[in-house]
């Protein structure tokens, strides 16, 4: 792999083969940094109490709890182009590209996730997402699904809550993403001797699909704190996936995000790339008088070819 390639051809295989990949040290060290800066400034600190929460019983596997969620939040977020631009940098965006084979790319899920020592126990019991990505199934075809990428903005160690998870050879034998749908703690037993880890550096990131086995881990560490970004990509156009309606949420600092981004990253949230017939005169007005500081120039010039 090049030094200057955050991900490698094997890394792309083992996702498609496991149905998960770990990729260490994906992002740079100032990278990292500036996001972790941005995520105190978000959630207001860096720890946590110095004892654990502790909820489930030993013989169990964990459970949802509103708690876990309480320090979660999505973009855009106040405060700098680092957090809010994390979720489409170049190189997600190269992976997520290459992992679903298709040059069009929609962002439908991007969230700052902050753990802490004693908040919540945050262990969960193992499970696929495609529950709350999709109001069917996953397909066969893991191209026709989405990449969710979980990203690490903190060393991360078995006390700082890991993602554990299982490849997907492993967990076939034993159970489809379907069995999820009924409450099963045998499933959960049948399951529990594969489980692997995603502890790694900080700037490492996981990447896994909607079909894939995986649960949260508490936090132990005193004083612990975990930092993290979720990120999911499906192909344009596939609307049998979704999560978030950006539009929605019309009254949060997007101004933030047009701002800094370059047009490639905004046409992961679904906006028109220059040259688009969307783009006209009267729309390029339009969006001058939305966005005051968002440089048109991409688009006025591709419109004046």
């Amino acid at each position: 792999m090049n030094q200057h390639e955050r991900f490698s051809d094997d890394q792309v295989e083992t996702w498609r083969r496991d149905g998960g990949v770990l990729i260490e040290r994906f992002f740079t060290s100032d990278e990292v940094a500036a996001v972790h800066d941005d995520m105190v400034t978000v959630f207001g600190r860096d720890r946590g109490a110095d004892r654990a929460q502790v909820d489930t019983p030993p013989e169990n596997m964990g459970a949802f709890r509103d708690e876990q969620f309480a320090t979660f939040a999505s973009v855009p977020f106040d405060c700098s182009p680092a957090l809010n631009l994390i979720g489409v940098h170049p190189e997600l965006i190269r992976f997520a590209r290459t992992v679903l084979e298709t040059e069009r790319v929609h962002l439908y899920q991007c969230q700052a996730w902050a753990k802490y020592t004693g908040d919540a126990d945050y262990d969960q019991p193992l499970h696929p997402d495609f529950r709350n990505h999709t109001l069917t199934v996953p397909s066969e075809d893991a191209r026709r699904n989405s990449v969710a990428i979980l990203c690490y903005f903190t060393d991360v160690t078995e006390a700082h809550g890991p993602m554990h998870y299982v490849t997907r050879p492993d967990s076939a034998p034993h159970a489809g993403p379907e069995d999820s749908l009924v409450d099963d703690a045998d499933l959960q037993r049948r399951l529990a001797p594969f489980e692997r880890s995603s502890a790694s550096p900080a700037g490492s990131v996981f990447a896994y699909g909607i079909d894939v086995f995986h649960r949260g881990t508490n936090l132990t560490e005193p004083g612990g704190h975990r930092f993290a970004v979720m990120v999911c990509f499906k192909r344009a156009g596939d609307d049998a996936i979704a999560y978030r309606a950006w539009p929605y949420h019309h009254t949060q600092p997007w101004n933030l995000v047009f701002e800094h981004a370059t047009p490639d990253q905004l046409s992961c949230f679904g906006v028109q790339p220059p040259g688009d017939p969307f783009w006209t005169e009267v729309t390029l007005a339009r969006a001058a008088a939305r966005y005051p500081a968002w440089d048109l120039t991409p688009y006025r010039d591709a419109l004046g070819r």
